[in-house]
C-alpha cells in the first residue's frame, strides 16, 4: 500500500453509520458545510509501517473538512512539523489531500473515525471503532511504535489489544512494551490547540516523544 493510501481495510467504509449520534452529527455537518468531506475519515499512510500514530477523532474544520487525519487543523501544524523533523514525512505541513504530503514508515489514524460533537466521543463510539483500530495495529511492523495522542487514544489502543488499562498508566512520555505484535506504546498529551496554548504541551515535550519513537524505529532490524 502506498504512502498516500486512504483505506484501512476491506471492512472500513466512509459510509459507516455504526454510531447513530455521530451519523446524525455528520448529516448536520454536511448541511452546514457542503464543501467538506463530511464522512468517516480513513487512516493515512503506509500500512506496513514502523510507527502508528493514534489521535482522538477528526476535527470539525480539519480532517472532517479535508478527509485526512490532522490535515488542515491546528493540531496538525505541530504534528506534521514534528514528523518532518524526525524523518517520518516528506514535508512539514499538511493542508489538503492534494498537497503532496507522503508519510515515511508511518501511518496516522484516530480512535474514532467520525467528528464528534464538542470533540468528545462517547465510550460506546470508541468501542464501535475498535475493529478499525485493531486492523491498523496489526499492520505495524513487529517491534514498532504506537504513539497515542491523549488518554482516550491510549486507552483505545489497549482495548483494541485486549489489555487492561490499569496495567499501562497514561502519562506524557510513558513507554510500555505490550504483548501485541511486540509493540511499544508511547503516550503523549494530545497536540490540541488547548494543550499547546496553555503550555500543558510544549514543542520540546512533543519532540521528545518523537525523538524517542525515532530511536526505537532506528534500532529495529532492517
Amino acid at each position: 500500500m502506498s504512502d498516500n493510501a486512504q483505506a484501512s481495510d476491506d471492512s472500513f467504509s466512509p459510509n459507516c453509520v455504526r454510531c447513530p449520534r455521530l451519523a446524525k452529527f455528520l448529516v448536520r455537518s454536511r448541511e452546514r458545510f457542503p464543501d467538506y468531506y463530511g464522512r468517516p475519515v480513513p487512516a493515512f499512510g503506509d500500512s506496513n509501517s514502523a510507527l502508528l500514530i493514534v489521535g482522538l477523532a477528526p476535527g470539525m474544520h480539519g480532517a472532517n473538512a479535508t478527509g485526512r487525519p490532522f490535515t488542515g487543523d491546528h493540531a496538525g501544524v505541530l504534528l506534521y512539523s514534528t514528523l518532518y523533523k524526525f524523518g517520518f514525512s516528506n514535508q512539514s505541513s499538511s493542508t489538503s489531500l492534494a498537497d503532496g504530503l507522503k508519510l515515511i514508515d508511518c501511518r496516522i489514524t484516530n480512535a474514532v473515525r467520525c467528528v464528534p460533537p464538542q470533540n468528545k466521543p462517547k465510550s460506546d463510539e470508541v468501542s464501535n471503532c475498535l475493529e478499525y483500530l485493531r486492523f491498523d495495529l496489526k499492520q505495524v511492523k513487529s517491534g514498532g511504535v504506537v504513539v497515542a495522542l491523549g488518554r482516550v487514544a491510549h486507552e483505545a489502543v489497549l482495548k483494541a489489544c485486549d489489555l487492561p488499562s490499569r496495567s499501562f498508566k497514561f502519562g506524557h512520555g510513558n513507554l510500555s512494551s505490550i504483548k501485541f505484535n511486540d509493540l511499544n506504546l508511547l503516550s503523549s498529551y494530545h497536540c490540541s490547540r488547548y494543550n499547546t496554548q496553555t503550555r500543558r504541551l510544549t514543542v520540546e515535550m512533543f519532540e521528545e516523544v518523537f525523538e524517542n519513537a525515532r530511536n526505537i524505529v532506528d534500532r529495529m532490524p532492517q
